[in-house]
């Protein structure tokens, strides 16, 4: 067993857990923090997508040795996140989900996306959501409102629009 200190949605956190434990684990077994979902367990859902020090990361390829002061942002820590809300307004507004299991994963990616390429295409779009599984709709509403945030970052933002 290993201490790991880091930081959770803003939060000092320390745990002492084995140094390969995933972070799936540790986020929904000891800290609760269940909006982290646990799919395919092998990194190619994105149900369990994190940011790790605003990086996209699947938590279940992240281990406890790996977190020693890093700064984790889970769905729940997206709050925090000014252009978050803008994001899940534009996903909402085009019915980009039905059950919700996959809309934490897809949120952050495009976050993530947005923050490193404000001026993304669609194409751009596609590539960096084509990490996250969604079961229940055929995509076209998730790009729709993938397209729509990108939009509406890019006025917030001032960034011209992509060359066709």
């Amino acid at each position: 067993m290993s201490e790991i200190t880091f930081a959770l949605n803003g939060e000092a956190i320390s745990i002492s857990t084995a140094p390969d434990t995933p972070l799936v684990d540790i986020l929904r077994e000891h800290l609760f923090a269940t909006e982290t979902k646990l799919a395919c367990g092998i990194g190619r859902c994105g149900a369990c997508a994190v940011l790790v020090d605003g990086r996209l990361m699947n938590a279940c390829l992240v281990r406890a040795f790996q977190l020693a002061d890093k700064k984790i942002v889970t769905a729940r820590g997206l709050d925090a996140v000014p252009e978050a809300a803008m994001v899940r307004e534009a996903l909402a507004a085009e019915s980009a989900f039905q059950c919700g299991y996959c809309a934490p994963g897809f949120t952050l990616a495009l976050i993530a996306l947005l923050r490193d390429h404000p001026d993304a295409d669609g194409r751009q779009i596609r590539t960096a959501l084509e990490g996250n599984i969604c079961r229940c709709t055929g995509y076209g509403s998730i790009i729709r409102g993938a397209l729509r945030a990108a939009e509406a970052w890019r006025q917030r933002h001032g960034v011209p629009l992509p060359k066709p």
